[in-house]
């Protein structure tokens, strides 16, 4: 099974932009669908995005299309997360997340891998 370790949170203006990186190990990382989701306090964990195998389909929640990106880089077992124009209802705990079998799924509980999550905080 692959583990996964976030990082690239942190403090940011509105409007302003982070990207969130996740390093897998352990599986063959370029068989798995990955994905990001987001869990702000009190709230249930949501997806954000994801991508294909090799990176040419991507999805997005429709709260963040447009705004950020998903990219993957199958060579160096890595997965980004480029965040555009952040806003402050974008703060959350940001979570990498893989699943070993075929199909593209926007809930958690289709992923079997995840990592300890990366706090970004957007200030008003």
């Amino acid at each position: 099974q692959v583990q996964l370790v976030e990082s690239g949170g942190g403090l940011v203006q509105a409007g302003g932009s982070l990207r969130l990186s996740c390093a897998a190990s352990g599986g063959t990382f370029g068989m798995y669908v990955m994905a990001w989701f987001r869990q702000a306090p009190g709230k249930e964990r949501e997806f954000v995005a994801l991508a294909s195998w090799n990176g040419g389909s991507t999805s997005y929640a429709d709260s963040v299309k447009g705004r950020f990106t998903i990219s993957r880089d199958n060579v160096k077992n890595m997965v980004y997360l480029q965040m555009n124009s952040l806003k402050p209802e974008d703060t959350a705990v940001y979570y990498c997340a893989a699943r070993g079998r075929g199909g593209y799924y926007r809930a958690a509980a289709e992923y079997g891998s995840w990592g300890q999550g990366t706090q970004v905080t957007v200030s008003s």
